[in-house]
């Protein structure tokens, strides 16, 4: 993404928006507004989590968005969102980041303070996190239908790996953004805002921690399933065996090429033989059936 500056004027703010800022850019934000070196290195490390710090001069907060597309097959939280790092005190909001983001676009010109144009910004990265959170629950829901109602074999234990670990990483990056999001301080008027976000975030959790739920009985569920048809698959192979085991040891008696053999020379020898057989078959087929093998 190619480097992008962008200096907006509020009625009683200045927002400063920075994407893939250089080192020079860098300098003299830091100082024209005062800002610490090492909050500028923090705001520049690309896989840096949700933190909060609290300076004389200014506040500095880290926060993720997802990014990714919910489909995509995650393993790490550099893959699956993008963080955006603020500098805010009463007079002017820092915004830097490396992502692009539709929501830093065209926003509206309401808002009274850098604290209020901050919740805002806070409130659309959390929207970003709804559409997965969806997208994953109802992959769970085709899966769960598939193993039952389906065909399982077309579900794959790599399938339900990646939809676990996705649902596992989001899950604990918005918990550490919940611990950072409660350390904020906010002005009385902006109390309702900051209450809905938190509000947000409970809601947020509970439907991953309900979705990674879900994952965790669907991937036990399908082991199972795999389980038991292997089983049948063995009883099966079993009862043929059982079956075919006597007939067997008998047809191989009568193989052998030995002279003296009474049976071989009886004129009724073969029928009688294949009379047994059937006997054999029969109580061996009634014997299954009483324990209910059958």
């Amino acid at each position: 993404m190619d480097y992008y500056y962008n200096e907006t004027n509020f009625e009683n703010f200045l927002w400063i928006d920075i994407r893939n800022p250089n080192k020079e850019t860098l300098d003299k934000i830091a100082l024209d507004h005062n800002l610490e070196l090492f909050q500028i290195k923090d705001s520049q490390q690309v896989g840096h989590l949700p933190k909060i710090e609290k300076l004389p001069n200014y506040d500095f907060l880290i926060l993720r968005a997802f990014s990714s597309q919910p489909q995509n097959r995650i393993t790490s939280i550099n893959e699956l969102s993008n963080k955006i790092a603020f500098f805010y005190n009463e007079k002017v909001l820092i915004t830097t980041h490396s992502a692009y983001f539709t929501f830093l676009e065209d926003v509206p010109k309401h808002f009274k303070g850098p604290e209020h144009f901050m919740l805002y910004l806070i409130h659309k990265m959390l929207q970003t996190f709804e559409e997965p959170a969806q997208y994953l629950g109802d992959q769970i829901d085709e899966m769960e239908e598939s193993i039952f109602l389906r065909n399982y074999h077309k579900i794959s234990l790599e399938d339900l790996y990646f939809n676990k670990s996705q649902t596992r990483i989001t899950k604990k990056l918005l918990q550490i953004t919940q611990s950072v999001i409660q350390q904020l301080e906010v002005s009385e008027e902006n109390k309702m805002s900051y209450q809905d976000i938190n509000d947000r975030l409970v809601r947020f959790n509970l439907m991953y921690d309900e979705v990674l739920e879900s994952s965790n009985n669907l991937l036990n569920t399908y082991l199972s399933v795999s389980s038991q048809k292997s089983n049948d698959v063995m009883k099966l192979l079993t009862v043929f065996s059982a079956f075919f085991l006597p007939l067997t040891f008998i047809v191989g008696l009568y193989g052998m090429n030995f002279v003296n053999m009474p049976e071989l020379e009886w004129q009724y020898g073969y029928p009688i033989v294949l009379v047994v057989m059937v006997i054999i078959s029969i109580i061996i087929y009634f014997w299954f059936k009483r324990k209910r093998f059958l």
